[in-house]
């Protein structure tokens, strides 16, 4: 097999780094090379095809090569960064697919569904630290963006040591939805404060949406019906990878051709939650706050979700679960809810799977 360079590298090939790849090869408008990583070497050979064919039928200079990754442990990862040499590394590949969010008829899901999505924090975590302390040390320059529940799991990596720039999705479903209801498209107009637990109330109907609303500023503005000034807004019942695989793009194109970037991403940071930023053409970060609040006020008002049922990460780097969540482990697991060190994340991950798939075997009517 031919070694070649990449602009980007994509690990994982679920549904959501398909649709992020797919949109990305549809619409560069500049030469680049995108590699994906992954184990299922029949899913790897859809994924090339499918988009250089959507790169030839567009009229995009994007190449898609692929590379077969047998097992995401340290020295393969390694060695497949080193060759590749990437500007950005996407980071889509999770020990917990999305399938939890649409099942009721196990135990696991419905702790899941009850306690919310922070219960998978550490299988979304396991995968990302160890790629981005490998990309830290081969490719000390490179850009990681972790699409795997950065809202939650970017506070847990930067806690462990790594170098995370931001996640990708989530706050940028919402920002762009509203921007898109209002054809706003210049930057820093609309400027949004969410958390990703405030998806789920926009894929009601509209007269069936209550409790916290994200924050919105609509030409320096705050908006003070938020419901009401979006009530066209409807998100999908299902998971909605049509906007937030693409939210990924117009960043890492930016990120892989040195341009300025502004726009909406969670975990910016190691922050919980998701803020508006700029990024300048080096890949550094800044929160680009509206005017009257700051920086920590934001960050408190993220993490007060997680505060009420979730999990976050203290100053000293402890994970700690919280609210209904923590009551729905201490049930089955009383250790496990206490909560753990950011660096443990392997041993914990270990843990959490027997005792998901324990849960998995306990099937429910519904």
């Amino acid at each position: 097999m031919t070694t070649q360079s990449a602009d980007i590298t994509f690990f994982g090939t679920g549904e959501f780094a398909a649709r992020a790849l797919f949109d990305l090869v549809a619409s560069a408008s500049q030469p680049l090379t995108v590699q994906v990583v992954g184990r299922n070497e029949a899913r790897l050979a859809w994924l090339r095809t499918a988009a250089n064919a959507r790169a030839v039928l567009f009229g995009r200079p994007v190449r898609t090569v692929t590379r077969v990754c047998d097992s995401f442990e340290d020295e393969p990862i390694a060695r497949i960064l080193s060759e590749s040499r990437p500007r950005v590394v996407f980071q889509a590949a999770s020990l917990q697919t999305a399938s939890v969010l649409r099942g009721t008829d196990n135990a696991w899901s419905q702790l899941v569904q009850q306690g919310g999505l922070s219960a998978t924090a550490p299988f979304q975590a396991l995968l990302s630290l160890r790629i981005a302390r490998i990309a830290q040390r081969v490719l000390p320059g490179t850009h990681f963006l972790n699409a795997c529940f950065p809202d939650v799991v970017n506070p847990m990596l930067a806690a462990a040591g790594a170098n995370v720039l931001c996640g990708v999705g989530n706050i940028g479903i919402l920002s762009n939805s509203f921007a898109g209801s209002k054809n706003v498209q210049e930057d820093g107009r609309l400027r949004v404060l969410a958390h990703y637990q405030q998806l789920g109330v926009w894929r009601r109907q509209p007269g069936e949406r209550q409790g916290a609303t994200p924050r919105v500023w609509l030409d320096g503005r705050e908006v003070a019906d938020v419901f009401g000034e979006f009530a066209d807004v409807k998100l999908s019942p299902e998971v909605a990878f049509d906007i937030s695989g693409a939210t990924g793009v117009p960043l890492m194109m930016a990120l892989a051709l040195g341009k300025e970037w502004r726009g909406h991403v969670p975990g910016p940071l190691g922050l919980p939650g998701g803020y508006p930023v700029r990024i300048d053409a080096q890949g550094r970060i800044a929160l680009d706050l509206p005017e009257g609040i700051t920086a920590q006020e934001a960050e408190r008002w993220n993490n007060a979700f997680e505060e009420r049922s979730g999990l976050t990460v203290s100053t000293d780097g402890r994970a700690c679960y919280h609210g209904l969540l923590r009551e729905k482990l201490e049930l089955h697991d009383p250790e496990l809810a206490k909560g753990f060190h950011c660096t443990e994340v392997e041993a914990v991950a270990e843990r959490l799977g027997a005792l998901r798939d324990r849960l998995q075997s306990v099937q429910l009517s519904v």
